[in-house]
Formats: structure tokens, C-alpha cells, sequence
């Protein structure tokens, strides 16, 4: 005799291993903060929600990052930035920096495939020289730092680098290279919206006459 299947309750992963504070909760800077990225991006990426167990290093973390991402001086662009990001956090087998910087290299790349290609193996990727250069050496920085000299800064020279943009390439990889891990220790976990950012380019409106 067959029993009818019961039917299966999903329940939400969690998304730290910490506790994750309500928002009523917050001090006013950071709900600010939270509410500024949820009318902007249409949802809360996760890792505003698990730093602000910890509102003192919260402040902190995105001050640098801010610094780091959101400059405009120098020659890296936002999807250089990203790409860089989204290469060493796969080098630190971080899940949740590749899935939500990966959805970042798709929108300002406007390049649905190359976030993986990047994750993977940016040698092969869909990339001119100069942007594999790059991440050759932030890649470089992220396993062996000690191991860095002259040539490498000759190399991102011969491409068009100087040398302040090889310190906003060290820099990312190691302001990342925290993140990571306390990405990884804490269970942190991506938000679903993050994998399907930027995967479908928009359709061309197409006029008729």
C-alpha cells in the first residue's frame, strides 16, 4: 500500500553561525546604513546583517572598504576591483565573497560569463592582458605575498599600472583576504539574489515601424 508523500518544510539556513541583530535594534548610523542598501540594491546583502553583531568592527570593515571600492582615483575600474575580489576570495574558497563579487564583476562588466571564468581560472578567461596581469598578481599577493619584487612591479608597469594602483590591488586582495575568513568561520551565507544578478543581459527594446 503507498502512503502519500508528507509534505517538506524549508527552513531558512541561517545566515552566520553568530547571532544576526534586528534592526530596531541597531545603532542609527548602521540601520542607516542597512536601510541606504536595501532601497538601493531591493534586498539586504547578508554580510551588513551578520557584521553588525559587532557594531564597533561593522564601522570599521566598511570604512575600508568603502575606501577601497568606492575611490575614484587610480585606474582600476569598479569591475577591475570586483574581479580582483571575486579571484582571490575563489583562491581563500570563500562562498560567499565569490557568489555576491561575482554578481558585482557581471553588472559593471555587463559580461554575463566572466565572473566564472574569473572564479575558476582568469588565465582563461574572456580578458585582455592587462586585466589578467592584474590579477595575476593580486593572485600572487593572496598565496605568497613574500615572494613579490621588482619584476612583478615592472610587469604591471610594462601594462599601464603605477604604483598606486599596485597598492589598491595589494590592498583589496588583503582587505579581502580578512573578509574571507571571517566570511568562512562565521557560516556566512549568500544572499539567493546574488546568483542570478546579471546573468540574463536585458532585452534590446525593438521598435517597429
Amino acid at each position: 500500500m503507498n502512503t502519500p508523500l508528507e509534505a517538506t518544510v524549508v527552513t531558512p539556513k541561517p545566515i552566520s553561525r553568530y547571532p544576526v541583530p534586528e534592526l530596531v535594534d541597531l545603532p542609527d548610523d548602521i540601520r542607516t546604513r542597512i536601510l541606504g542598501v536595501q532601497e538601493k540594491a531591493g534586498f539586504v546583502p547578508n554580510v551588513f546583517l551578520a557584521l553588525a553583531h559587532r557594531p564597533a568592527e561593522f564601522r570599521a570593515f566598511f570604512a575600508y572598504h568603502d575606501a577601497l571600492m568606492d575611490k575614484e582615483a587610480g585606474s582600476l575600474t569598479k569591475a577591475d576591483r570586483e574581479m580582483i575580489v571575486t579571484a582571490t576570495s575563489a583562491r581563500n574558497r570563500c562562498l560567499y565573497c565569490v557568489v555576491a563579487h561575482g554578481a558585482l564583476v557581471r553588472v559593471y562588466s555587463k559580461q554575463p560569463l566572466l565572473a566564472d571564468q574569473v572564479a575558476v581560472n582568469h588565465a582563461k578567461a574572456d580578458l585582455p592582458p592587462r586585466q589578467k596581469a592584474m590579477l595575476d598578481f593580486a593572485i600572487k599577493v593572496c598565496v605568497a605575498s613574500d615572494t613579490v619584487d621588482d619584476g612583478d612591479y615592472a610587469t604591471l608597469h610594462a601594462h599601464g599600472f603605477d604604483d598606486e594602483d599596485i597598492w589598491d590591488i595589494t590592498a583589496i586582495t588583503a582587505f579581502f583576504g580578512l573578509s574571507n575568513r571571517v566570511a568562512n568561520v562565521t557560516g556566512m551565507r549568500p544572499n539567493d539574489e546574488f546568483y542570478l544578478m546579471g546573468r540574463v543581459p536585458r532585452q534590446k527594446q525593438v521598435i517597429s515601424s
